[in-house]
């Protein structure tokens, strides 16, 4: 095996992000962000992109979620064993956290492409002898703990992360930054920058900010103000004192009131970006007097397309995984084919849920499939509005898979599992209702691809992306969803999918809007869906084509990750 070296010798871009989902036993993820990440790595190993990530070591994980009968969800550790799939490289770097140099590690993951390609991924590590019992633990749990813990981690990734790759020597012309978690990089950046000018802070301040800005890029996830990480100036001087920065300089940086980590990385960013086209529009609106644009987010295909599915796509559509755009051509495969490889994947997640929970998934029932993180405004329960209503149309027609976790601080979110529990108990019987527990990558991949119809109901304009629903195409499940996020491009009503509603006005009540889209939920259900899986296989058959075709064919992370290098990482 060769050195780490190796990946020295190139000018790479840097890609920050708090967490990372390459694999289900590596558990440095939470949900779709860091999902998007390890998508993100993947495609740049298959497209040769000279790609260097950073993240956390997060041994401890997010959370493992079970839930007990009621539905009400427990939280555990996931002990992860991260050297079982990485090596140590051997440097280390200090930090300053709270007047101490907190020393910081990294651990190697090489992520290789089938096509030849490579991207070092590095996990950065504070769980080292010669720190404290409580610095050793800052690396530990991802998005653990509250504020002072947070800010500690950030300015582990984002300092820590610079300092890190200099060490290994790494030359990086980008730096970008997967939300804002990583935007002290940016103060770092910043200091070295002012170390080459010898001036002080208050004279090259606006001559730094431009050098600085001009190798960095950030794309920002969340439409939710609540999403954007903010620290007090108090708790900010606590943990980093004036060594890094003054405060007065990170104030001009970073907000007046508070530290934004959006602002700090919209101050000192040449491209911004939202992730999809909806998104990309609301965050001028968040942030006004920025230039931001939108890339949309996309998926790994080779990581998501089912076993039934790649056996097909490889039989039909020579080349598809490395040149998704193929997948244009999935009319010349039979429906007989997509049928049969859909119902393959079906009778997998079946069985999947026997061995999990016990229940039984029937084969000739339609199926909806939701999962995604719970939150109020995903409104994970609302296709059990009116339950009278549910039943007239789908007793004995339709069965419903769930999944996900909420936040362990989300009262709300656990609410609706509840809710959930609630609603399955009542129907029982009648409609069958399952929720599989501790929603990861292993569960996605068993879930999203054996359902009939992927549901999505967010509050609009509050979906950034939703990239379950692009792997969801990719395997020909069409989407039923509100028109946010990612499916407003998507979306061609009756030919890849089904919309949701419509759009409300600012003073529509939260209840007024609920009771429409649940109202129009069942409406196409009985009206359209129901009858067109059940009464026309040829129709639906072409709906699934179509998903695939006319879906899948661009949202795609080598589709994005061509439109970072263009736009974004060779603009100058």
């Amino acid at each position: 095996m060769e050195s780490w070296n190796v990946f020295t010798r190139t000018s790479r871009i840097a890609y920050f992000s708090m967490e990372i989902g390459l694999a289900q036993d590596i558990p440095t993820y939470s949900g779709g962000l860091g999902v998007l990440a390890g998508d993100t790595i993947k495609s740049a190993a298959d497209l040769n992109v000279p790609l260097v990530a950073i993240t956390l070591a997060s041994r401890k994980g997010y959370f493992a979620q079970s839930l007990d009968e009621e539905g009400v969800q427990h939280e555990a550790p996931v002990e992860g064993d991260i050297s079982a799939r990485m090596k140590p490289l051997p440097v280390r770097i200090t930090v300053p956290i709270e007047g101490r140099a907190v020393s910081v590690a990294a651990w190697l993951y090489r992520n290789q492409s089938p096509a030849g390609g490579e991207v070092p991924v590095l996990f950065l590590d504070t769980a080292l002898e010669e720190n404290t019992e409580e610095d050793q633990t800052i690396t530990d749990r991802l998005y653990g703990g509250e504020q002072r813990y947070r800010l500690k981690q950030e300015v582990v990734l984002g300092i820590g992360g610079v300092r890190i790759l200099q060490a290994l020597g790494f030359r990086i012309f980008q730096y970008h930054m997967n939300e804002g978690h990583a935007a002290l990089l940016t103060i770092e950046l910043l200091n070295q920058t002012r170390n080459v000018h010898a001036g002080s802070w208050m004279n090259t301040l606006d001559v730094d900010r431009k050098a600085v800005g001009k190798r960095c890029v950030f794309t920002t996830h969340t439409p939710v103000s609540a999403g954007h990480d903010r620290f007090e100036y108090t708790l900010v001087q606590e943990v980093l004192g004036d060594e890094v920065v003054p405060m007065e300089q990170l104030r001009q940086l970073g907000g007046d009131a508070e530290l934004n980590m959006t602002t700090l990385a919209l101050q000192l960013s040449r491209f911004v970006n939202g992730v999809a086209k909806k998104h990309g529009e609301v965050s001028r609106e968040m942030f006004p007097g920025y230039e931001i644009h939108a890339i949309t987010n996309g998926i790994h295909p080779l990581t998501w397309a089912s076993a039934y599915m790649v056996s097909l796509f490889n039989r039909h559509i020579s080349g598809w995984a490395l040149q998704p755009e193929l997948l244009v051509r999935v009319d010349n495969i039979s429906d007989e084919e997509v049928w049969e490889a859909h119902q393959g994947a079906k009778a997998y997640l079946a069985q999947y849920i026997k061995e999990v929970t016990g229940q039984q998934l029937f084969l000739d029932v339609f199926t909806i499939g939701f999962a995604r993180r719970v939150a109020a405004y995903k409104r994970n329960d609302l296709i059990f509005h009116d339950l009278e209503r549910l039943l007239a149309l789908g007793r004995g027609r339709l069965q419903l898979v769930f999944a996900g976790k909420a936040h362990p601080h989300d009262n709300d979110g656990k609410s609706l599992i509840q809710n959930i529990y609630t609603a399955a108990e009542r129907l029982h019987g009648e409609i069958t209702v399952i929720y599989l527990p501790n929603y990861s990558i292993d569960v996605a991949k068993h879930l999203i691809p054996g359902v009939d119809v992927w549901l999505n109901t967010p509050t609009r304009p509050l979906e950034a992306s939703g990239t379950s629903g692009m792997k969801a195409a990719l395997n020909g499940v069409p989407n039923f969803s509100v028109l946010d996020g990612w499916w407003i491009e998507g979306h061609i009503e009756n030919i890849t999918g089904w919309s949701i509603g419509e759009e409300t006005s600012p003073d529509t009540s939260p209840e007024e809007s609920n009771a429409a889209d649940a109202e129009d939920m069942y409406k196409k259900l009985e009206d359209k869906i129901l009858p067109l899986y059940y009464e026309d296989r040829a129709g639906w058959v072409r709906v699934m084509k179509n998903a695939i075709g006319k879906n899948a064919y661009y949202f795609n992370t080598h589709v994005m990750m061509r439109r970072y290098v263009t736009e974004a990482y060779l603009q100058r």
